[in-house]
């Protein structure tokens, strides 16, 4: 279940910050989801418009 006790010395590379059992690893992942859709919206707003 998330939060429960989870020994991070065993994480490594990116499971280190993108895991799904440690709160802060959870909140990581949102981060990222938020950031790529955000990133995505402003892509397709900025791109020229064709004629």
């Amino acid at each position: 279940m998330a939060g429960d006790a989870v020994d991070e010395s065993k994480l490594t590379g990116l499971s280190k910050h993108f895991n799904g059992t440690t709160m802060r690893g959870r909140a990581n992942v949102a981060k990222a989801t938020y950031a790529s859709v955000g990133l995505i919206i402003a892509y397709f707003m900025l791109k020229p418009k064709k004629k």
